[in-house]
């Protein structure tokens, strides 16, 4: 953004690019520690990825994952066939269009997602540990606060 159209800018508009910067660093600073956790769950991480889509989005076409997952759909091919070696996920035939397919997560593979999650918020836990109580509601005031604007705009753009 250029200086100029900074000087422009009211303080309510500053304070909210402002916001935004460091939520976004901070997001990106807290996620990359939590993931230090997943390396223990034993699948990579594009995996574990879509796993986490199929557990709590529920089964869906080969396509539809791929674009949750912002990939090719012979990439999100390549990805699913491993976590049924693993088994992971199921593949079924979709009912209306023998050429399309359908991935579920098996049981195992809803566990394995479990317990990375876990790890992961154990893990955060624990860095929240030196917070007061009062730091602590603030952060989930923030949560709160930054699922509300997420849900707000992805209300508005459907």
């Amino acid at each position: 953004m250029a200086v100029l159209s900074w000087c422009r800018m009211r303080p309510k508009e500053l304070l909210r690019l402002e916001a935004a910067d460091r939520v976004h660093s901070a997001a990106i600073h807290l996620l990359r520690h939590a993931a230090k956790q997943d390396v223990l769950a034993g699948v990579g991480p594009a995996r574990l990825s879509a796993l986490s889509v199929l557990v709590f989005g529920g089964p869906m076409p080969l396509g539809k994952l791929a674009i949750a997952e912002r990939v090719k759909a012979p990439t999100m091919s390549r990805i699913v066939a491993g976590l049924k070696r693993s088994g992971l996920v199921k593949i079924d035939s979709d009912a209306k269009d023998a050429r399309r397919i359908r991935v579920t997560a098996t049981s195992k593979g809803e566990r394995l997602l479990q317990q990375a999650r876990a790890r992961r918020i154990g893990l955060l836990a624990d860095t929240f540990g030196g917070l007061g109580k009062t730091q602590l509601r603030t952060l989930l005031r923030a949560a709160e606060l930054m699922e509300s604007a997420v849900g707000r705009t992805a209300a508005a753009t459907k």
